[in-house]
């Protein structure tokens, strides 16, 4: 009795909002950020060096580099495990080289550029970027929800005006959440844009990394009755 009781009075609800006069209007918002959380890939490896470093040796001289970055890497470093090709190689100790995997967060560009620089002096070469973020992305993404409700309900006004009509409360909200966060991927590096150098000249000059600004865009669908 009680779901045939609940299942009526949903019916009834759903018929009710549709015998309401209303008018539907979409509203949007975006705006571009300047990413503030880089991420770098770095990969260590013995074979990189043909096995005259260790995979220890470099990652403390890279350790060092960073610090002298100001780089708080207790913080901002993390690591995967160690992978060698001891699988590939079981009778052939002398083959086995290791290697190691690292992810390294900086908040802007010009510490990016530094950083290839230092693991390149080096001769850490095996870099890449291996995606962009903004810290306060969800806040980012309310404000445009804000402003798209606002932009679709100045719609509604325009649109009901020349008929005399006003427009009352908003009896439906859609937020599609088509939201576009992340940066046009161009160039042999991904998510940026290097002049001035390229990555073997490192040493000679320091190139100038420019990051895409992350899309943020959203799109929301309202109905409002109609008086």
């Amino acid at each position: 009795v009680i779901f045939l009781l609940t299942v009526f009075m949903s019916q009834a609800q759903t018929k009710s909002f549709l015998d309401l006069p209303y008018l539907e209007v979409a509203g949007s918002a975006d705006t571009l950020v300047t990413p503030d959380e880089i991420y770098i890939k770095i990969l260590i490896s013995e074979k990189d060096t043909k096995d005259k470093s260790s995979v220890e040796e470099q990652e403390a001289k890279m350790v060092n580099a960073l610090k002298n970055l100001g780089i708080p890497i207790e913080k901002d470093l993390t690591t995967s495990d160690m992978i060698s090709n001891f699988r590939n190689h079981l009778l052939k100790s002398k083959d086995v080289l290791k290697s190691k995997q690292y992810i390294l967060k900086v908040s802007d560009a010009g510490t990016a550029s530094k950083v290839f620089i230092s693991l390149e002096n080096l001769e850490i070469s095996n870099t890449s970027i291996d995606r962009v973020d903004h810290s306060n992305l969800e806040e980012i993404k309310n404000i445009m929800r804000t402003k798209a409700v606002g932009n679709a309900r100045a719609r509604a006004v325009a649109l009901t005006s020349p008929l005399k009509q006003t427009i009352g409360p908003a009896i439906h909200i859609i937020d599609n959440e088509a939201y576009n966060v992340g940066p046009q991927l161009q160039g042999r590096v991904a998510g940026v844009v290097i002049r001035g150098a390229s990555v073997g000249k490192l040493k000679e000059e320091s190139p100038k990394i420019e990051f895409e600004k992350i899309n943020v865009s959203t799109n929301i669908n309202v109905k409002f009755t109609l008086k």
